[in-house]
């Protein structure tokens, strides 16, 4: 799927839940942190699983037009960019596919987390059915 057709689907959408599963798996590996170049760190990747890219940039997209976003992350995944925890609003659980999860969905936490996000997004498709201001 093209950009172009993922930011038509984010405009008619009212919400976005994104699921970050582990994809690519870094035996070793560095990471240069900060972009100031005199002042570069670099960071072990070592043992590291990453993410698809889209799982970062569908929420950014979301994110630029002011719409809710849900991500989970699995276990282990490397909690870069808009994977880290507060850098899009919810807080942002981690599951662990060798777990039996059915537990958690039924937790106060979880109950307390969807439940944000599901009254964003009710008030993003209510704001959408209201007219247009009128001046």
């Amino acid at each position: 799927m093209s950009a172009t057709a993922i930011r038509r689907l984010t405009s008619e959408s009212y919400g976005l839940l994104t699921i970050a599963f582990r994809r690519a798996y870094v035996e070793r590996g560095t990471a240069n942190i900060r972009t100031d170049l005199e002042n570069i760190r670099e960071q072990s990747l070592d043992d590291t699983w990453l993410t698809t890219p889209w799982a970062h940039i569908e929420p950014a997209m979301a994110f630029q037009i002011g719409l809710p976003i849900l991500i989970l992350r699995e276990q282990g995944v490397r909690a870069d960019g808009v994977l880290e925890k507060g850098v899009v609003g919810l807080y942002m659980p981690e599951f662990d596919l060798h777990t039996h999860e059915e537990s958690y969905l039924k937790s106060p936490e979880w109950q307390q987390i969807s439940g944000k996000w599901e009254r964003q997004v009710k008030a993003v498709a209510d704001r959408r059915s209201e007219p247009p201001v009128l001046y």
